[in-house]
């Protein structure tokens, strides 16, 4: 039973510090709610004006606000308070949510409402993500930082896992309104969270937002190699090892199953993520941080080229259709996501943990802010380069390849540079 209960998630960051418990909980509930709003709105575009290109176009319009947002969050919660950075953050993005529920309850939201708020939703949220993150260091002991990590990973599959769904079924059920007023009450949650916590200015020489402080991160940035390092894999991952852009046309015209199916994929992703966590018990044991985040980012290659070959095995068998889908290889499909989001989650949970422990307290808002950036834009340049070359080729083609250059160039990558394999979590370095 005491082997069993080892592999089981750590929850001793909850039971060492019940101010992070709450946040914890506050920020998985508001999650829920996030991801109830974020659907919600893309089914009320489409609904609005038919056009699949308005609703994409919500992502795109979002991208710079989050980038901008989080960089300049970053700087925030390196000059301030950071539990105050933190409600108004949440302050922003409820009101952003009450207006739109209001909206909608009289009859006068529009397109361009739907887009200008979850502009400002996603904004303030990435300050909030920013901030929060960089608060938890000062809640838990060092030693737990790793298996606080896999805690958000369990708040980020329920999240993903439980939101569309919830979502599609209140639209269907109640409408938009309910469901937009039912994303306000889960949000109390947060505050909540955040209302108890002490107050948690910076530790050190502290440099006031603006062009200096960018500066100083950058300047650290440069001096801190083990963290570019976890950057650069990152992002290697996400461009050639991120297939979401390809999950539509997957239902439609290789697996079958049309929309279904590219529901069921995008589930298997979180599922991956939720299940390696609540299986995290030895993988927050392990102390070699940078060699752990080198064999993640490889097995999550393998995972995606698993999941081309899957895609091309398809190509060869019969046909499949919306009506008359290929069952066996959408499971098979679902099971190499699903590897995916469980090998990037265990390399989350060094990074997060690398860069926690690592990283001055007064620097770690710029540079939780500066990964927003590389998080956001990974995935969007990796649907680029999966939409442009499965239109050019194949759709089995980009995730066998991709799958491929994420095991060879993180392998080449990682030998050239021993000290990030030798970043030891006893002795954290940046």
């Amino acid at each position: 039973m005491s082997v069993a209960r080892g592999h089981l998630i750590d929850l001793r960051p909850l039971k060492a510090s019940p101010a992070f418990a709450r946040m914890w909980i506050g920020s998985t509930l508001a999650g829920i709610g996030g991801q109830l709003t974020i659907v919600t709105v893309m089914l009320h575009v489409f609904a609005l004006t038919g056009s699949t290109f308005a609703v994409s176009m919500i992502a795109v319009a979002g991208l710079v606000p989050m980038v901008l947002a989080g960089l300049y969050g970053g700087m925030l919660a390196d000059a301030f308070d950071r539990r105050l950075v933190a409600l108004i953050a949440a302050t922003v993005a409820f009101a952003s949510t009450v207006l739109l529920a209001a909206l909608t309850w009289t009859g006068n939201e529009t397109i361009w409402w739907l887009y200008a708020l979850s502009m400002i939703n996603s904004a303030a949220n990435s300050v909030g993500m920013a901030t929060r993150t960089a608060i938890v260091p000062r809640l838990i002991p060092r030693d737990l930082l790793a298996a606080a990590s896999a805690l958000n990973g369990v708040a980020f599959g329920l999240t993903v896992m439980a939101g569309p769904a919830l979502a599609g079924l209140l639209v269907a059920l109640t409408g938009y309104g309910w469901t937009y007023t039912i994303d306000v009450l889960l949000m109390l949650s947060m505050f909540l969270g955040l209302w108890t916590l002490p107050s948690l200015r910076p530790e050190g020489d502290v440099v006031r937002p603006g062009l200096a402080s960018l500066v100083d991160g950058w300047r650290f940035l440069k001096s801190a190699s083990n963290i570019r390092m976890q950057y650069l894999f990152d992002i290697i991952a996400m461009t050639f090892g991120q297939p979401l852009a390809l999950f539509p046309a997957l239902g439609t015209v290789l697996l079958g199953g049309g929309a279904f199916t590219t529901g069921l994929l995008t589930a298997a992703v979180a599922v991956g993520t939720f299940a390696s966590s609540l299986l995290s018990g030895r993988v927050v044991q392990y102390r070699w941080h940078g060699r752990g985040i080198e064999r993640a980012v490889e097995a999550y290659g393998m995972a995606i080229l698993l999941f081309g070959a899957v895609l091309l095995f398809a190509g060869w068998s019969r046909p499949a259709s919306e009506e008359v889908p290929n069952v066996g290889l959408i499971i098979a499909a679902c099971a190499a996501l699903a590897l995916s989001g469980a090998a990037d989650n265990v390399s989350s949970i060094y990074r997060n943990t690398m860069m926690q422990a690592s990283v001055p307290d007064v620097m770690r808002g710029r540079l939780q802010g500066l990964f927003i950036v590389v998080v956001a834009g990974g995935p969007r340049i990796g649907a680029l380069y999966a939409g442009a070359l499965a239109t050019v080729t194949a759709l089995w083609l980009p995730p066998l390849l991709g799958g491929i250059l994420v095991i060879a160039l993180v392998a080449v990558i990682a030998r050239r540079h021993p000290r990030f394999r030798g970043y030891d979590a006893e002795n954290p370095e940046p």
